[in-house]
């Protein structure tokens, strides 16, 4: 609980107090269903005040929610040139397995892609999978690791990326500790001041709501691929159908 809260909890427990003192003053004098009439408003009051109090809570225990800079207008942590023709959106999450065989499938067309400037990689980090990671919330702690490299070093995001993949922790394990995310991230290029803050879990906040934006606009689950912003729906899985699809979007033609 933080001193702001403890603050405003305090002055909720005098108001309340203060309200039960002004209660029984009140039933005294005037009781039967006027007093009910006065413990229902005081009741209401209460609600509102305790809403107040929830409503001000910062998202997360690490603090205040700070987006990364370098994000596309629609708030991806993007990969390649901004002039590409298509745009391939990755809703994914860190742990998850058939991610990375999304990663094993794809990965090197989209990296091919990239370099020609075919596609630019929209990534769309959630960590819906931080209650299969014994505790340790790994999904959250690489996103915010993705979020850090975007913000400080955004030329290293596809190779972070591509490095979180390689011997992927399996589901249902601890994951990566933080210095094990750090040296992959410096090993890929990111210098290593950036990835040193990683532990300060500066954008684990934009990563809880990033999540929840992402399961409320329709998202059910990873990996999700959009080509220019439709769901595509094709093998995932195997080398060649998502080349196709966005050779075939680059081209303006429709498969």
């Amino acid at each position: 609980m933080n001193t702001r809260t403890r603050t405003r909890t305090g002055e909720l427990h005098r108001a309340q107090a203060a309200a039960a003192r002004r209660r029984q003053r009140q039933l005294r004098l005037i009781g039967g269903i006027g007093a009910v009439v006065i413990v229902g408003l005081l009741v209401a009051i209460g609600v509102v005040v305790a809403n107040s109090v929830s409503a001000d809570e910062t998202p997360s225990a690490s603090g205040q929610l700070i987006a990364p800079a370098n994000l596309t207008d629609t708030a991806a942590i993007p990969a390649g040139q901004a002039s590409a023709p298509v745009t391939v959106e990755i809703y994914l999450d860190y742990m998850c397995p058939a991610c990375g065989k999304f990663e094993e499938a794809n990965g090197g067309e989209l990296s091919r892609l990239i370099t020609t400037g075919t596609v630019r990689v929209a990534l769309r980090p959630i960590s819906f999978l931080d209650r299969t990671s014994q505790g340790t919330r790994y999904s959250t702690r690489a996103a915010n690791a993705m979020a850090t490299v975007a913000d400080r070093a955004p030329a290293a995001v596809w190779a972070f990326n591509t490095a979180l993949y390689e011997n992927q922790p399996e589901e249902g394990t601890r994951g990566l500790t933080d210095d094990e995310i750090a040296t992959r991230a410096t090993k890929a290029g990111v210098p290593k001041d950036v990835a040193d803050a990683f532990a300060r879990r500066i954008f684990e906040p934009w990563v809880a709501k990033s999540t929840d934006k992402a399961f409320t606009s329709g998202v059910e689950g990873t990996p999700t691929i959009k080509i220019n912003g439709t769901v595509f729906t094709g093998d995932v899985y195997t080398t060649g159908p998502l080349t196709r699809a966005i050779e075939a979007a680059a081209s303006g033609t429709q498969q």
